[in-house]
């Protein structure tokens, strides 16, 4: 993975961009990684930097622990285009959507995208609920810890040392 200021001026107009992902299924370390080695063979997507892996306590239904992290990265897709590759690599992996908050192979979520704010019918970003969720902000704050979040106008820093860490846990690498 590369540093932002290695980049050469080829990449100038890609837009950094943030990136969930969870999954409590199968072997999700595995998944986790499959996923993210296919995200750096996207010629569009350049990996920056990984989090640490977190196990938290499921939301919804009854259903095992995630395995949650965050990449950040640098895309020359657009918003909508990055939801689509998302969607298609969690296909890709064997999601299934079953029921809302159910368990899955892997989830991939569009959290930030430069600073924009957008709402459409199939991607809300920033992400609705990064604000509020602890799984996510953990490892978010990891690695992006100064990204001012473009509605909530505070750091992603922030924003983590308002929530409540109960059932959120680092594992080492």
């Amino acid at each position: 993975m590369v540093e932002c200021s290695e980049m050469g001026g080829e990449k100038s107009n890609w837009v950094q961009s943030a990136v969930a992902l969870g999954g409590n299924l199968g072997n999700p370390k595995a998944t986790l990684s499959a996923a993210i080695t296919t995200l750096q063979n996207d010629a569009k997507i350049l990996v920056l930097t990984q989090s640490h892996w977190y196990q938290t306590a499921a939301v919804g239904p009854p259903q095992p622990d995630y395995l949650n992290g965050c990449v950040s990265l640098l895309t020359a897709y657009s918003p909508q285009s990055l939801l689509e590759k998302l969607l298609e690599i969690e296909t890709q992996f064997g999601r299934v959507r079953r029921e809302r908050w159910g368990p899955r192979t892997l989830d991939l979520d569009v959290l930030l995208f430069g600073q924009a704010v957008i709402q459409t019918p199939t991607l809300t970003v920033p992400h609705p609920c990064l604000h509020e969720r602890a799984f996510v902000l953990a490892p978010l704050a990891e690695i992006c810890p100064g990204w001012v979040h473009p509605v909530q106008q505070q750091t992603i820093a922030e924003l983590a040392k308002a929530v409540d860490y109960t059932g959120v846990h680092r594992l080492s690498h």
